[in-house]
């Protein structure tokens, strides 16, 4: 098992290209429900330097559709710009003058890390052949990095939405391994409306007719259809609906009559805008995967609870809801605190929903500055 900067052939589309990524070869994985993955590639950058008593290293947990790429510009084997450019650098919250900051792209990815899209022992796509796995799983390749990197405890594991339940299983599974957990915009399990949500996600991806069960690769094809109803779908779980109100009332898009013409509401071309750059970076499985993967979500399970297992942490932690989140309400992060003792809760206020966790970036940023500078609690 090494560490090498060799791309991998783990990705969703012909002719990406790795850009900055680094890759870590991890070897085998036994997955929770049974399964298991013979050989385990993951996708990760870094910034800033790994000290000599290797106790500054911070760990970013993307959300559902992120990759290792939180900060930078958009380029070679990165569709997007950083998905929360602004936080890590020179004196920003997470300041890599003291910190060495770590993102992996997660298992079941499609940005460098083993997912559907990457070829199985046989050399073909997993596609529809790939395992089922939780955010447990998810954490279980996270270690295996972390002991590759000589990371024996994170100075912090900090992330918003799928992120943030990523953090929050690493304190409660490894509550020995990191000192600092932020959890933003986050849940200590997944509730029965955010798993109502994605049913007719997962459905409408699972009924498009270029599905082939998952193993559309090799037809040359892609559910890109069932993707984007997905995604039109989830986006309006992410916004508030005084966003979209304020934003585009009942505006025809210009150029377009809705009423009876087959035009569209400037709203509706909002969300096509949406889904049509999902399909262009990101793969179906992989949504499928993933999303499925948070609807495990449960830190208590088989643990006794939710108090139980958030009591096995010691460290510091750290939860903030956005007040306009109706997917991943605010109450959520409440919640956590009053479970568990000492817990700091945070709030971001913010006119966009939960997305306000990606586009508040000063509160975020203060929020991520106080938790590793030991500031001022409940605010």
């Amino acid at each position: 098992m090494t560490i090498t900067d060799l791309p991998t052939a783990s990705f969703w589309r012909p002719g990406d290209h790795p850009g900055e990524r680094q890759f870590a070869h991890v070897g085998p994985v036994a997955l929770e429900r049974g399964d298991s993955l013979p050989d385990v590639t993951v996708a990760y950058e870094t910034w800033g330097t790994l000290n000599a008593a290797r106790d500054n290293a911070v760990l970013v947990e993307h959300a559902l559709t992120g990759d290792a790429h939180v900060e930078g510009q958009a380029g070679p084997g990165h569709a997007t710009p950083g998905w929360w450019d602004g936080l890590v650098g020179p004196g920003r919250p997470l300041d890599t003058d003291r910190l060495f900051v770590v993102a992996s792209n997660v298992l079941g990815g499609c940005q460098g890390t083993t997912g559907p899209s990457s070829d199985a022992p046989d050399g073909h796509p997993w596609g529809g052949r790939f395992p089922a796995i939780t955010i447990r799983d998810q954490i279980t390749v996270e270690v295996l990095l972390a002991d590759q990197l000589g990371i024996d405890r994170w100075a912090g594991v900090l992330g918003g939405s799928m992120g943030g339940m990523r953090a929050i299983e690493w304190a409660t599974s490894h509550p020995e391994r990191v000192e600092t957990c932020i959890v933003i915009a986050s849940t200590a399990y997944a509730t029965a409306d955010q798993i109502a949500w994605c049913q007719p996600q997962l459905l409408a991806i699972r009924s498009d007719p270029r599905f082939h069960a998952g193993d559309y690769y090799e037809h040359g094809v892609a559910p890109l259809d069932g993707l984007g109803i997905a995604r039109r779908i989830a986006h309006v779980t992410y916004r508030h609906e005084g966003e979209l109100s304020e934003r585009f009332g009942r505006d025809a898009q210009p150029g377009e009559e809705p009423l009876g013409r087959g035009g569209r509401f400037a709203v509706e071309s909002y969300l096509d805008h949406h889904a049509g750059k999902l399909g262009a970076r990101f793969d179906a499985n992989s949504y499928l995967v993933l999303s499925e993967a948070m609807n495990s979500h449960d830190i208590g399970r088989d643990r006794g609870g939710v108090a139980a297992a958030l009591a096995a942490f010691t460290g510091r932690l750290v939860v903030a809801g956005v007040d306009t989140d109706r997917l991943y309400p605010a109450r959520l992060s409440e919640e956590i605190a009053a479970l568990r003792p000492g817990t700091t809760l945070k709030h971001i206020s913010s006119r966009f929903g939960h997305d306000g966790f990606l586009i508040e970036i000063e509160r975020v940023g203060q929020i991520i500055r106080e938790a590793f500078d030991g500031g001022p609690g409940d605010v």
